[in-house]
């Protein structure tokens, strides 16, 4: 049986896309960390071709990449390597079965292949084809509690050695990420604690994640008004209320242009309410650091007839809580759902 089709290899899968989320890593968005590892790589190995590699069992995702810095006019190159692919526009997703990143996981192991063509296996890989790939060397990417969660790897355009020292680099380079998994762990931590205060509140609040506003968090009250759903859904497709009065076109404002926005008054008809309710929706921009990218939206939800925090207390609410995010960390938000609520 191909391991790569295996029922026990697609749960796997699955357990690595649920830890890819919580550590908000199951996405193909760049990020430094890791593409300053990719860098890394290409130069200790001289390899024209590094990727920090996250696969879950959908697809996988290069959050860190490095390629050469090609013109599209050049035909070919001076140094005997052949016909020189453009690689400056790469995707930083591929499917999950794509290239040679996916059997390293399978397999738990380094994988070295110093010419494809040797390996009957692999040299149909669409890889070849598609990028002149011709050897390749990926290292299992652990995070702190063990779980592999995709590859640390290189790949070059020609047949060539990758002999023990370049090995044990990519290895002891690959380790160096486990300080980043613990931050986001202990993040993640210390997020329950400000997320505790949020389940006391009188009034909906829930903290979505990217430009697709995944449910990351929610209180009951946000619950109980709107609705219930499971963590990570995207809230466009499964808050469809919310949708209807314009509350996730506010939310892409705040996550576009950075600021916070304001629905000053919809109507809607809530869970835990015979008639319809008057709400105005403050959506606040997440930062984990001043000059940190915005991670999500911090939507809160503010009945008219139960102004708690009425006017000027509810922007002091919100500055409050994004000040509390950015002395978490500067690694991006990662929070979760208690039990199902969102």
């Amino acid at each position: 049986m191909d391991p790569l089709t295996s029922d026990q290899t697609r749960l796997a899968g699955e357990q690595r896309r649920l830890r890819l989320q919580v550590l908000g890593l199951n996405s193909v968005e760049a990020e430094a960390t890791f593409d300053r590892v990719a860098r890394l790589a290409a130069s200790f190995t001289q390899a024209p071709l590094a990727m920090v590699n996250f696969i879950n069992d959908e697809r996988q995702m290069f959050r860190g990449m490095y390629v050469p810095p090609t013109s599209p006019d050049d035909k070919a190159n001076t140094d005997g390597r052949g016909i020189v692919f453009d690689l400056s526009d790469i995707a930083r997703e591929a499917p999950s079965d794509y290239g040679f990143c996916p059997h390293v996981v399978a397999q738990g192991s380094q994988l070295a292949l110093d010419d494809v063509f040797d390996y009957p296996r692999f040299r149909g890989n669409p890889l070849v084809n598609d990028m002149g790939v011709r050897s390749y060397l990926g290292t299992p990417l652990r995070d702190n509690t063990g779980m592999i969660l995709g590859t640390v790897c290189v790949a070059d355009m020609v047949a060539r050695t990758w002999d023990r020292k370049l090995k044990e680099g990519m290895q002891e380079l690959t380790e160096t990420l486990l300080s980043d998994f613990k931050l986001r762990d202990s993040l993640l931590a210390q997020q329950q604690e400000l997320f505790a205060v949020f389940d006391g509140a009188p009034f909906p609040i829930m903290l979505t994640e990217g430009p697709n506003h995944l449910l990351r968090y929610a209180n009951g009250k946000q619950g109980a008004a709107f609705g219930m759903v499971p963590q990570f859904s995207p809230g466009r497709q499964v808050l469809t209320g919310l949708e209807a009065i314009g509350v996730f076109n506010a939310m892409d404002e705040a996550f576009h242009t950075g600021q916070t926005t304001t629905l000053p008054r919809a109507s809607i008809s809530t869970y835990d309410s015979p008639s319809p309710q008057d709400f105005s929706f403050l959506c606040t921009p997440v930062r984990t650091s001043p000059n940190a990218p915005v991670s999500g939206v911090l939507t809160v939800a503010m009945n008219a007839s139960q102004q708690f925090y009425p006017g000027n207390e509810q922007r002091v609410f919100a500055a409050n809580v994004q000040e509390r995010f950015e002395q978490l960390g500067s690694s991006g938000f990662r929070g979760t759902i208690p039990g199902q609520r969102g």
